[in-house]
């Protein structure tokens, strides 16, 4: 397995899922092993992860955008006050969720896991090592909230120009350029170029906007220009996990008047092209003490 990483970005955070009840349909090409481990470490009433579920470079973003790192959240998993199955509420009461859709998808050795409930979606990315599934991401998105940051019209120098990645690979410049394609691509309206790096199950979901997104409404928004929340915002960060034909990229960007987004993306490649399949935006909400 090929597993690569490079420029690492912030600490991590809290908050997850609860009362499951599945769909009887889940997605034909799901491995059964990725969802019998995923069940296990999300049950019906508690978060149950240890060291051997989670991968070294594993993070934990709730909707508020705080983020935890393996070393925060084990610490928190033995403690009296373990992780809730919260959906991010600031003031630490739990507050659980049902989802009410469940999918589930591997590519190679990256399993993907999508669950939501009303206004809160959840994404958990998980890595097949030689020793079994290991979790990378969790990262919950809250939708419906005003937007933090508007869409204006200015110069797109970072991201569509210049970013502040150094790329450690072949693969990781190729995902840069087309990352960079897709946000020219936005910045011109321009949904042909912007489908030409887009996977056919894409799905993005964001905090400044009311509503996921697949393919085709994407593209609708483009042309029409009306549909806002997925903006091309500068990167100020950026972290890369190569695996296979898959490549997990971990992003914070800033809107210039605005809060920050932590953005999980997977890119996926197909034909000798990286397609963007995925895209997780969490707004990073300011925490206030006292």
């Amino acid at each position: 397995m090929k597993l690569s990483v490079a420029l690492a970005i912030g600490a991590f955070c809290a908050g997850a899922v609860a009362a499951i009840s599945l769909q009887p349909a889940l997605a034909a090409d799901a491995e059964p092993s990725l969802l019998r481990t995923d069940r296990a470490a999300f049950g019906l009433s508690s978060v149950k992860l240890d060291d051997n579920l989670l991968d070294p470079n594993f993070t934990w973003t709730d909707s508020e955008g705080t983020t935890r790192n393996k070393f925060e959240i084990t610490r928190a998993l033995r403690s009296a006050k373990k992780p809730s199955m919260e959906i991010g509420g600031s003031d630490g009461a739990e507050a659980t969720i049902a989802p009410i859709a469940i999918k589930a998808r591997t590519y190679g050795q990256v399993g993907v896991v999508q669950e939501h409930s009303g206004d809160v979606y959840i994404l958990r990315i998980w890595i097949n090592h030689d020793a079994g599934w290991k979790l990378l991401v969790y990262q919950a998105v809250s939708i419906g909230a005003p937007p933090s940051a508007k869409s204006e019209k200015e110069e797109c120098e970072n991201p569509c120009n210049r970013v502040p990645f150094k790329p450690q690979s072949d693969d990781q410049r190729e995902v840069i350029q087309a990352y960079q394609a897709v946000q020219r691509a936005v910045t011109a309206h321009d949904s042909a170029a912007w489908g030409a790096h887009i996977a056919a199950e894409f799905f993005a979901v964001t905090s400044n906007s009311d509503r996921p997104l697949d393919k085709a409404a994407r593209m609708a928004g483009l042309d029409s220009q009306k549909v806002g929340g997925i903006a091309p915002f500068p990167l100020v960060s950026a972290r890369m996990f190569e695996v296979g034909d898959a490549m997990v990229m971990i992003s914070r960007q800033q809107p210039k008047n605005g809060l920050r987004l932590r953005v999980t993306r997977i890119w996926i490649k197909r034909n000798g092209a990286w397609l963007e399949a995925y895209s997780y935006q969490t707004t990073i909400r300011p925490r206030f003490i006292g």
